[in-house]
């Protein structure tokens, strides 16, 4: 016997990774990081049967013409986290509930929105960024209990697949105008940290070889990841208030020296969605007066 469309799963497995690993979405931004190329009927039908499975689960917003909202189950996140291209991330651990996900949805799809944008600007490009390569709220000790959590980690590779290209790392935050100005150019500072931190041996005291121990995120990445800043949730003074908040923390002698070594940019969410996240639209938090795009050299 033949079997015919053997990959029939193929479609509902990445439908159920993306919904774990980006923790919530709506049926249009489930569609446009999984199957952009079909009609979106197909999206909803793979959907009605992942919750008819039990694998996922939505809830509807009252506003929006009452926008569904899809998550995974405990069941599905069970089921995802056990598959190679999801082991060992650390799954949410209120994904599951409904009144969790009601409450984060704001945060939550802005995040799954600002994903999107890097990957449609991929396929634009023609780079290589699949759905799974925006990672969020990856874990990064910086000892004494308290470590950073990017609200994404995001892996690009400029260039076709296939041809040599240049593999770039970002860390992303998303910064909704909830937080004050300092708070928010506090996350600067513990970036600095992490880019310094090196971890000692339990029970020992440093010694004349201190110098020569790895700071921990040499562990995960050859280059430490370039910091994103998307802001949204405020018009543009508010914008130029926050990314002045974060120059001034750049000043900073604990911070200037990461920030040399580091690319921190800035960008208001409505200019990344208009021109994609490839345009001239990141404001550098060292210097004044120029725009980028956010893949930019190092050290421009």
């Amino acid at each position: 016997m033949v079997l015919a469309d053997v990959d029939t799963g193929g479609g509902d497995r990445l439908a159920l990774a993306v919904l774990v690993q980006y923790r919530m979405a709506t049926t249009e931004q489930v569609h446009l990081g999984c199957s952009p190329d079909v009609r979106i009927e197909q999206t909803r039908r793979r959907l009605a049967k992942l919750r008819g499975e039990g694998l996922v689960d939505r809830v509807t917003l009252p506003q929006a013409g009452r926008t569904r909202v899809w998550f995974p189950t405990a069941y599905g996140v069970q089921v995802a986290s056990a598959w190679p291209e999801l082991r060992g991330r650390r799954a949410a651990r209120t994904v599951s509930d409904r009144t969790a996900v009601r409450l984060r949805v704001g945060h939550g799809l802005t995040v799954t929105e600002t994903g999107l944008a890097f990957l449609q600007d991929a396929r634009t490009r023609g780079d290589v960024c699949r759905p799974l390569d925006w990672i969020p709220e990856v874990h990064h000790p910086l000892g004494g209990g308290e470590a950073v959590i990017p609200d994404a980690l995001l892996y690009y590779r400029r260039g076709r697949e296939g041809d040599e290209g240049v593999m770039l790392r970002a860390f992303v935050e998303i910064d909704r105008a909830t937080m004050g100005p300092e708070r928010l150019a506090a996350k600067l500072g513990a970036y600095a940290r992490l880019h310094s931190y090196t971890p000692q041996p339990a029970g020992r005291r440093p010694t004349a070889v201190q110098e020569l121990a790895r700071e921990e995120w040499r562990r995960s990445y050859p280059l430490f990841p370039r910091v994103l800043f998307v802001l949204d949730g405020t018009g543009p003074n508010g914008v130029a208030t926050r990314i002045d908040a974060l120059r001034a923390a750049a000043s900073q002698p604990e911070v200037a020296a990461f920030v040399r070594d580091v690319p921190v940019l800035a960008a208001p969410l409505v200019d990344v969605l208009q021109h994609g996240p490839s345009g001239a639209v990141w404001h550098p938090v060292h210097s004044t007066g120029q725009r980028v795009g956010w893949m930019h050299d190092r050290h421009p």
